[in-house]
């Protein structure tokens, strides 16, 4: 057993999409090598409704999935395949674009005027690209919860872990999605599978992910003033992206308010990324393609559900 070094600790970065939508972005519209399979992820936090009521009118997408997982509030959406729906607290939406689909989220704060939310991006391989779209819409009370006897509770969206399955199928790239919170000075090691590529991004509280030479915290290297190399213990707090390195286990030390987090891992595609905005294929050629079908409005290649 070996336990994953952390390669980087990042602060995810206020930006703007949509509408006019206020967001931090963990990552996403840079070198992916590191997150292959997944391609982006944004937290959209906020208790100001003027921030996100906006929202994400209607916009296409074309190879890729999104997942949507909705803490407080409520997103409306739509699309083109004639699907309507509402995400609520604690649900789950998996949309698979595939060949095309165009579709909004327009997102409600609850009675108190909050919001708060998370999409990620994950890549479709080649074979997939141009597969037929589809949605999975997951209600809070069909994803399985487990609790450790240290207090340790995870809700399993998709993939397995503790001998529980998450409800979403994740298809051909089949990732590892969980929500987790450890107790305040809770240690707890968690299990990820060798082969794939991990992340975890904190939404509340404080910890450390250790290494397996870093038994207290993660050590990372840094100058100081003098271009001297030190050595520098992180703590990994709220809107913090954590990127680990290989191994099979994954350790975190709670802080003194517990940490939560959500892990994600998945098995990297290792191939090419042709990118431009919500349209994710494998070369320059198919990415034109996609746009001229835009601007000629044949984008779409499956009539309503």
């Amino acid at each position: 057993m070996s336990i994953r070094p952390v390669r980087s600790i990042t602060q995810s970065r206020p930006t703007m999409e949509g509408a006019g939508v206020h967001l931090n972005r963990a990552f996403g519209f840079g070198d992916q090598k590191a997150f292959d399979p997944f391609l982006l992820l944004d937290d959209f936090r906020n208790d100001r409704p003027e921030d996100y009521r906006a929202g994400f009118p209607w916009h296409p997408h074309r190879g890729i999935e999104t997942i949507t997982y909705v803490l407080a509030g409520t997103v409306d959406h739509g699309d083109s395949l004639g699907n309507r729906g509402l995400l609520g607290a604690g649900d789950v939406q998996w949309m698979t674009a595939g060949s095309g689909i165009m579709h909004q989220e327009m997102p409600k704060g609850d009675t108190q005027g909050r919001m708060h939310g998370f999409q990620l991006w994950a890549n479709l391989p080649s074979s997939q690209k141009m597969t037929k779209p589809r949605y999975q819409d997951i209600k809070a009370a069909e994803i399985p919860e487990v609790t450790d006897d240290d207090g340790t509770h995870v809700r399993i969206i998709t993939g397995d872990f503790w001998g529980r399955r998450g409800p979403v199928d994740g298809g051909t790239v089949d990732p590892r999605y969980l929500d987790i919170f450890v107790p305040p000075g809770q240690r707890k090691t968690l299990p990820v599978e060798v082969d794939r590529h991990a992340f975890a991004y904190v939404f509340e509280g404080s910890g450390r992910f250790s290494g397996a030479s870093q038994p207290f915290g993660v050590l990372t290297e840094k100058q100081d003033g003098a271009g001297n190399e030190i050595t520098v213990r992180e703590t990994a707090g709220n809107r913090s992206l954590v990127l680990f390195d290989s191994g099979d286990e994954v350790t975190v030390q709670a802080g003194e308010q517990g940490i939560r987090f959500l892990l994600v891992s998945g098995r990297p595609l290792n191939e090419p990324v042709a990118w431009h905005g919500p349209i994710v294929m494998n070369s320059d050629d198919e990415l034109r393609t996609a746009v001229n079908e835009l601007r000629a409005g044949t984008f779409i290649k499956e009539g309503r559900a």
